[in-house]
């Protein structure tokens, strides 16, 4: 059961995303219902979003099913790059060198972060959940470089907000393997 609710959360929340990339149809729907479209966005989104939480625990209580075993220095790995992800993630909000030369850097952090869990992660949920995340977010990095209303960004002069990035990414990353990971995922990364 846990499977099939996380299949159907994975349909309803990046379908929704992949909705973004239709911008005509999405400019339409904007106009014609104004804030409404964006009330309805996020509901959608956040009902995708429970159904991934909740089919992906059920599924790890009850249906686990491998399909291969990483190897262990794998998880070394994958620290280093949740290390990536964050500070990527952070210079998304943060006008900097990190933004520019990332481009698009959630979709970056998105991309680093679903590849990373792939290569640690070896169960038939895990490798449907963040495989799907990395394919859209390839997806929509694609057609983001394609689109031509892509905002023009110009990063500052200096290298603080470069340093604020980087200091925000790795409060964020501590915090992820500290305290979001162990409590609410139920798995130790740091510090074990």
């Amino acid at each position: 059961m846990g499977l099939a609710i996380l299949i159907l959360g994975l349909i309803v929340f990046l379908g929704c995303h992949v909705f973004l990339t239709f911008r005509d149809t999405r400019a339409v729907l904007i106009a014609r219902f104004g804030f409404g479209y964006r009330v309805l966005f996020s509901l959608v989104s956040l009902v995708g979003l429970a159904l991934i939480v909740w089919g992906y625990a059920d599924y790890r209580a009850h249906e686990w099913i491998a399909v291969w075993t990483p190897p262990g220095f794998m998880r070394h790995i994958t620290v280093g790059l949740m290390l990536i992800a964050s500070i990527l993630a952070v210079a998304n909000y943060i006008p900097s060198h990190i933004r520019d030369k990332a481009k698009h850097p959630m979709l970056a952090a998105i991309k680093t972060w679903a590849f990373a869990h792939l290569l640690a992660n070896g169960d038939l949920g895990s490798i449907l959940l963040f495989g799907s995340f990395l394919a859209w977010a390839i997806y929509a990095y694609i057609s983001a470089k394609r689109r031509a209303d892509a905002p023009s960004r110009k990063s500052p002069g200096g290298w603080r907000n470069d340093l604020i990035a980087v200091v925000g990414g790795v409060v964020l990353f501590l915090a992820l393997g500290y305290v979001f990971h162990p409590y609410v995922i139920g798995v130790a990364v740091l510090g074990n």
